[in-house]
């Protein structure tokens, strides 16, 4: 054999092993997805809030308690996270919102929302509905994907 195909049969068993590698981890880190939404789901409570301000920041800079950044894994420290600070009842907290309720969240308006914690999951307008927000626009690359839903 060359010199060549056994520096490509390297290289493919180590993509092959690194593969097998990406699938397991994959399944466990969806098993433990999947058991923390069910936690979540569990101990979500309905709340009425007052939305005073809302932001995206690192989460040091973001005013949550110390324990909370502490257990925090440390490449998440670094990113961004959708903050809100809201008041409920008579003190102000500042709660982490899912990434698909950021964007709903209306400034200086109370709405009802479901929250897990200093997690908000959900979120109901209290008087009438929330408004939408605008779709963003296609990218230059997506415009040329075919729609997967339309069939």
């Amino acid at each position: 054999m060359s010199t060549v195909t056994i520096v490509l049969l390297v290289i493919l068993v180590i993509l092959i092993a690194a593969l097998i590698g990406l699938y397991f981890f994959g399944k466990k880190a969806q098993k433990k997805q999947e058991e923390q939404q069910a936690q979540i789901e569990a101990t979500k409570q309905t709340v009425s809030m007052l939305v005073i301000d809302k932001k995206r920041m690192p989460l040091k800079e973001s005013g949550l308690p110390q324990m909370v950044i502490e257990q925090t894994p440390k490449l998440m420290r670094r990113s961004k996270l959708p903050i809100v600070k809201a008041k409920i009842g008579p003190k102000i907290a500042i709660m982490i919102a899912d990434e698909k309720v950021f964007d709903l969240i209306p400034l200086k308006k109370e709405i009802k929302a479901e929250v897990s914690g200093l997690y908000i999951v959900g979120v109901k307008g209290i008087r009438g509905s929330l408004q939408t927000p605008a779709p963003k626009k296609k990218g230059f690359f997506a415009k040329f994907k075919k729609d997967k839903t339309a069939r």
